[in-house]
């Protein structure tokens, strides 16, 4: 067998293995929230079945933006119930594949060397040393809009917009106050006790009343090539197992089915 044939047996069987791999593998936008949890998740999942779970994680808009034109993704897991269902309603995902999974809350959040008291709640955020206040987008990201409606509920939000510093989501968001950019921040309690930032600040969560319920829910694309996969992804999800690891990332789980 002469060398050329040879390099292209060799093209052609890298060519089915990279295939082979690539039908092994999904891969899923996640709302920014999700950072640690589902990075948690995916790993566990890949243990168990040997199948691989790509994320990738930003804001919940403009995933759903980035969607609509087209863009690759197997799963997406939003920040909040509207942009899946618009999506559903736009028959680009898979029938039955819509579930609710968690709800997410938010917290004020600043490093532990920061002299500011948050015994007060939000109206910490008037403490006339904060120069800069750390939220997410609320043009596109859901828990900026939270965070806008619990200022507005405490009648501090004209106090406080001249001072936003916003992240392109909420880890963008969080980011900010971990490295000092900004002074205090109004993030996800799920980033508040990740890995990444449970042991470099403290927080008071911001009672749920004060803005409304960051109902999350994911769904399989129809565009999918993987749809196998997506589904088996997705019923790990939804199991028990799942459930405890979300409370233990903050989230609220009492309305999801397992379904």
């Amino acid at each position: 067998m002469n060398r050329r044939r040879l390099t292209v047996f060799a093209i052609v069987g890298i060519t089915l293995i990279s295939q082979l791999c690539a039908a092994q593998e999904i891969t899923v936008a996640a709302a920014a929230d999700l950072q640690s949890a589902m990075q948690d998740v995916s790993a566990r999942f890949e243990r168990q079945t040997g199948k691989k779970i790509k994320v990738i994680f930003g804001s919940s808009g403009n995933f759903f933006q980035q969607i609509q034109s087209g863009a690759p993704f197997d799963m997406f897991f939003s920040a909040n119930l509207d942009y899946p269902k618009k999506l559903e309603a736009a028959g680009l995902i898979e029938n039955g594949s819509y579930y609710e999974y968690a709800k997410g809350k938010i917290v004020a959040w600043v490093p532990n060397d920061s002299k500011i008291d948050l015994t007060s709640g939000l109206k910490a955020l008037l403490d006339p040393s904060v120069k800069k206040i750390a939220i997410a987008n609320p043009l596109h990201a859901p828990y900026g809009q939270a965070a806008v409606s619990a200022m507005q509920k405490e009648g501090i939000y004209d106090k406080a917009k001249d001072k936003f510093v916003l992240g392109e989501n909420i880890s963008q968001a969080a980011s900010f106050v971990v490295s000092g950019s900004a002074d205090i921040g109004i993030v996800a309690l799920s980033l508040a006790l990740s890995p990444n930032m449970k042991d470099k600040g403290r927080y008071t969560e911001v009672p749920a009343d004060e803005y409304p319920p960051i109902e999350q829910a994911c769904v399989i694309l129809s565009s999918s090539k993987n749809k196998e996969i997506a589904q088996q992804f997705l019923s790990y999800f939804k199991s028990a197992a799942v459930a405890d690891l979300l409370v233990g990332y903050g989230f609220d789980v009492s309305s999801r089915t397992n379904k």
